[in-house]
Order: C-alpha cells, then structure tokens, then sequence
C-alpha cells in the first residue's frame, strides 16, 4: 500500500482551533541529503491533506558538521492533526518504514512538539 492506494480521510465537522506541528533536527551533514529526502516526501503528502493550513521547512547551518531542520505544519485543528497522523502511519505501516529507527540510524537528534496560539 501506498500514498497513492490508501485513501486520503475526511476531516470530522467539530473543530478546536488551529495547532502547529513543529518538529526540529539536528542533522549530521553527511545524512541530510538521505534525511531531506524522507522530509519532503512527508511534506508532499501533509500539504495535500485535509486541514493542512500552512506546511514549511526550514533549515540553517547548526555547527560546521550539522544541519539543523525545522518543520512546522498549521492544522486546521487538533482533529485535522490527529487524521493525518493515522493516515501517515498506515502508510509507513504498509512500507514497513519506522521513522525512528531511521532517525537513530543517522545520527539524527530529534524534538517533537505540537502547540496552540497563545
């Protein structure tokens, strides 16, 4: 199963307000063209999801061996979030992809978090 086989979900009417996905990497520059890759294939699926308000990636130098990447995406709400999510992880799930073993086994430092206007 792929992005293309599984269907895309729909987003439920209730909704709580807009959160942000943002998600930062320190990226050993010797993986980041093989970590970019998986970045934005991920980001090419979440910008065509339902609820998917404002999808970006950044990057800056971190040190003269590092990348550091960030990632943030606006969710339409915590729902919007939380559909996408699943949908991904059925899709990683069919490919037998885990993004944390990949993560660890580039060297990737990784920090997740979700936040809501302050």
């Amino acid at each position: 199963m792929t992005s293309s086989t599984v269907a895309k979900p729909d987003i439920p009417a209730a909704t709580q307000g807009a959160v942000f996905r943002v998600d930062q990497f320190v990226v050993p520059n010797a993986v980041l063209p093989a970590f970019m890759k998986q970045v934005r294939r991920i980001d090419a699926l979440l910008h065509e999801m339902p609820g998917c308000e404002q999808n970006l990636v950044l990057t800056r130098a971190h040190d003269a061996d590092t990348t550091r990447v960030l990632t943030l995406v606006q969710w339409q709400s915590q729902t919007a979030m939380v559909v996408a999510r699943d949908f991904v992880q059925q899709i990683y799930a069919a490919e037998g992809f885990a993004p944390p073993a990949f993560i660890q086994q580039l060297g990737v430092v990784a920090d997740f978090g979700v936040f809501g206007v302050a």
